[in-house]
């Protein structure tokens, strides 16, 4: 009788973690990224970052994109409570064209996998290199390092607090 109840119990708890969304567990910083304009066979990278909403450990099962021209990478460790981890999205700029592309983030016990994706135009050679002579490009430019100094501000501000959290649990 213990043995079944211990069963039912098992069965239970998984059926309730499997029940989760991948929203009542993780957060993103964003859940899409535009490049803008880039130039043809130049390939381009961001990162996501996740932060762990829950006060258990979460893995990230699998990041899945939707072509081979996406590539994710991703730390399989689990991202301790109220903690952060980065997923790295690279995207090979081969066609000439606009481009959206879906990559799905699956978690370890969570059914639904959660989106995000990525955007942006291909430019052949000679399109990117007169669009660098133009007000619009120097405003994108502009804009990405803001948005760089502001990630590196906040990476910065992440590290000192796991530090400090690290350093208290030690005390």
């Amino acid at each position: 009788m213990k043995k079944l109840f211990l069963l039912a119990a098992a069965f239970v708890t998984g059926f309730v973690a499997m029940a989760q969304k991948p929203d009542e567990v993780m957060k993103l910083s964003n859940e899409t990224h535009n490049f803008g304009k880039i130039k043809q066979g130049v390939p381009v990278t961001t990162y996501f970052t996740v932060t762990n909403i829950t006060d258990k450990p979460i893995v990230i099962e699998n990041v899945m994109p939707s072509c081979g021209c996406t590539t994710p990478e991703w730390s399989k460790e689990p991202i301790a409570p109220h903690s952060t981890a980065k997923i790295k999205v690279g995207y090979n700029a081969g066609a000439v064209a606009p481009f959206t592309k879906d990559v799905n983030i699956k978690l370890a016990g969570v059914q639904e996998t959660k989106l995000i994706r990525i955007t942006g135009e291909v430019l052949s050679t000679e399109a990117f290199d007169a669009y660098t002579k133009t007000d619009e490009y120097k405003k994108a430019e502009e804009e990405k390092n803001k948005q760089a100094k502001a990630e590196s501000k906040a990476d910065k501000k992440s590290k000192k607090n796991k530090k400090n959290t690290s350093t208290a649990s030690l005390n």
